[in-house]
């Protein structure tokens, strides 16, 4: 008599930063209303710049990162074709408690929240001389309101709620990318390790493209579950947010949208700002 051994689930663990946008795209996968078998997903969240930081050494299967730290780790991670955060002609701000003309901007020390952030590789394309100094994201903003900091160059959340504060946009560079280049600033995406193999690189990312489709479909179920990491903002507004970054973009980025990926990094390599010449490649899902 035979006896049937079953084989242990495979281990795929995915990053992704505590915002809602992220918690949104991730909801079916992390509550398991999306199964894969023989995979079992393991959830890690962390602020986007140390997820470049552990990208640089592999952590994690599934990693979002910044696109500016893609060219860093493209020997070991390929791009997933779903799951990116994409600005349509809006995207990281410089704000400051008072108006500032941009030549002055140019002369002043900016707080950044890392040198892997795609805000941050914006912010040296548009003034290539600019002074920076880091902050966590989410110190940028009360550091400038107490005057440690001329100006500051926020993500995330703060995109709508800088004026709550007291604050003023001088600059948006998801507006200035699209001014100078037609294309919609991507600022981050999900990578996933090469190694894992080509069969299982495409079920995950299938897998990540059915969770968004969920989310979408499911949106006040999502919504409920994303307020959690929504960092004080009341519903409409994380509605808002979560509606700017995972929308049918998210999906899938479509022709414009990696040609935007390609046309930012390359920018970025002829600037010098970037070391490695970009080789961007995308897993092809299901």
């Amino acid at each position: 008599m035979s006896t049937l051994v079953s084989t242990p689930a495979r281990q795929i663990s995915i990053a992704h930063s505590p915002d809602s946008d992220d918690a949104f795209m991730f909801y079916a996968l992390a509550t398991n209303k999306l199964r894969v078998p023989g995979l079992l997903f393991t959830h890690q969240l962390s602020d986007i710049e140390t997820l470049n930081r552990q990208a640089l050494e592999g952590v994690f299967d599934v990693t979002a990162i910044s696109f500016h730290a893609y060219p860093y780790i493209q020997q070991k991670y390929a791009l997933l074709p779903s799951g990116g955060s994409v600005g349509e002609g809006y995207g990281p701000m410089v704000v400051a408690r008072r108006a500032i003309e941009l030549h002055e901007l140019k002369q002043a020390v900016i707080a950044i929240p890392g040198t892997l952030t795609t805000a941050y590789l914006a912010l040296k394309l548009w003034a290539p001389s600019v002074r920076t100094e880091v902050v966590p994201f989410d110190q940028i903003m009360p550091s400038v309101i107490a005057c440690k900091y001329e100006a500051g160059l926020i993500i995330h959340e703060g995109q709508l709620t800088y004026a709550q504060e007291g604050l003023q946009c001088l600059l948006d560079l998801g507006r200035w990318f699209r001014d100078v280049s037609g294309l919609p600033l991507p600022l981050g995406g999900n990578a996933i390790r090469r190694d894992l193999g080509a069969e299982t690189m495409r079920t995950v990312g299938t897998a990540l493209k059915q969770s968004i489709q969920y989310a979408l479909d499911n949106r006040d179920d999502a919504l409920a579950y994303a307020m959690q990491f929504a960092r004080d903002l009341d519903r409409p507004l994380a509605s808002q947010f979560v509606g700017m970054y995972v929308n049918q973009r998210t999906l899938d980025y479509g022709d414009d949208g990696r040609e935007a990926i390609r046309r930012l990094l390359d920018m970025g390599y002829k600037a010098g700002i970037i070391p490695h010449a970009p080789q961007v490649e995308f897993v092809e899902t299901d």
